[in-house]
């Protein structure tokens, strides 16, 4: 078969560990063969993260900017052991963290569901959403050590000189001290983007904090999506008969456990980051959740839900076999060809993508799984195989969907 064309460049962002390997074999045994790719290519890699004192992130956010479509492997942010593992001249923040600043968008990340797989709370019948703010908390927040008893203060100093300051702590003895902060127009940004997509999917959105805590930063976020449903979405809301409401985050946990599912659950950058992994897992596998950010004005990145899978590299490096679930990082890319066929108006590439998901699943189905999968699945006597083994399987599906 003639290979697909694509008319304008997806931003394609490299990253780490067995998650760089699955990104190889998925582009080589998935897409190459099918698509003649374009793409403006970043090395998001730890080692030229580091080498280009982190430029090369703010240059692939950028380029999605000014191509409005990118897809990302997952990427390490550093700690301590990394710093000393690689050898690191800085101890560089989240790439996603500085992606999410400059697109200044929200996440949304669903569950990917077979029929074989139930979730393991038996009441969840349908996915749920969760759209998580992806600027600024603790992802941007500066932070240190307290060598020893002081007093920690809270400064801030307007345009016009005043000052506003307040207590943190008097320390008797040494700790730790961190600032984070968020922007009303990233809060604001964040809440239509949740409005806009509940509509478009025809969903409830819930949103919860802990504003009975967190009495300004919380209550801000609270107040803020209160003001812009009342006065933007109210009605349309009405119209499209769905739901919106806030509750405590304490109080939307036991809602969300014993819920049927079908919503959008909207969290705070933090929040969101760990009931992402709770729900993914819930649902079957931290492999099997996609996630897409989407900017207040048109951008997408699409990515895995999950890390770099450090433990599996490892046996990778040694030469042993590794069974690796590659769905969400496939279904990155689907979700990236998906949208620039949309916005090139390439039915051609869209129905590939829509094919490439259907194979997946259907290779699923049959048993064909990685072993993250195998003790979940009902009904069926699943085939446990590699990395490897299972991207050749769907590529043989693919090629049938295809008749090539």
């Amino acid at each position: 078969m003639e290979k697909i064309r694509m008319t304008t460049p997806l931003v394609e962002m490299d990253g780490d560990e067995m998650t760089r390997i699955l990104w190889r074999m998925i582009k080589e045994e998935l897409l190459e063969p099918f698509v003649e790719l374009k793409c403006e290519y970043y090395d998001l890699g730890l080692e030229h993260r580091d080498a280009t004192r982190d430029q090369v992130t703010m240059d692939a956010a950028l380029a999605n900017k000014k191509y409005g479509v990118s897809v990302k492997c997952a990427t390490i942010t550093p700690n301590a052991q990394r710093m000393t593992e690689y050898s690191l001249h800085e101890m560089w923040k989240s790439p996603n963290g500085t992606i999410r600043a400059v697109l200044d968008g929200t996440v949304f990340r669903a569950p990917i569901l077979i029929d074989c797989i139930k979730p393991v709370v038996k009441n969840w019948k349908k996915p749920i959403t969760i759209a998580r703010h992806a600027y600024g908390d603790v992802y941007r927040g500066t932070e240190f050590r307290i060598p020893g008893p002081g007093k920690a203060e809270l400064l801030f100093t307007g345009a016009d000189g005043a000052e506003l300051r307040e207590t943190v702590y008097d320390f008797e003895c040494p700790g730790i001290l961190q600032g984070t902060y968020n922007k009303d127009t990233s809060i604001a940004s964040f809440a239509r983007s949740c409005f806009n997509y509940a509509l478009a999917t025809k969903q409830d959105l819930w949103f919860s904090t802990k504003d009975t805590i967190s009495k300004k930063y919380d209550h801000t976020f609270k107040d803020i999506f209160a003001e812009i449903f009342e006065a933007e979405y109210k009605e349309a809301f009405a119209a499209a008969g769905i739901e919106y409401f806030y509750t405590l985050i304490d109080d939307a946990v036991a809602r969300v456990i014993r819920s049927e599912g079908g919503f959008i659950w909207a969290c705070k950058n933090y929040d969101g980051d760990v009931m992402s992994d709770m729900v993914s897992t819930a649902f079957g596998s931290l492999a099997m959740m996609t996630s897409v950010l989407v900017s207040p004005d048109g951008c997408y990145e699409y990515e895995a839900a999950h890390g770099t899978v450090t433990r599996h590299y490892y046996r990778y490096l040694k030469g042993e076999a590794t069974s690796t679930n590659p769905m969400a990082t496939i279904f990155a890319w689907t979700g990236a060809l998906a949208k620039r066929g949309e916005m090139d108006g390439s039915a051609e590439l869209q129905e590939f993508a829509k094919t490439l998901e259907a194979a997946c699943l259907e290779t699923l189905e049959s048993g064909v799984m990685t072993k993250d999968l195998c003790g979940l699945a009902e009904g069926i006597t699943p085939t446990p195989v590699t990395s490897g083994e299972f991207i050749k399987a769907i590529r043989k599906n693919l090629e049938a969907k295809l008749g090539a």
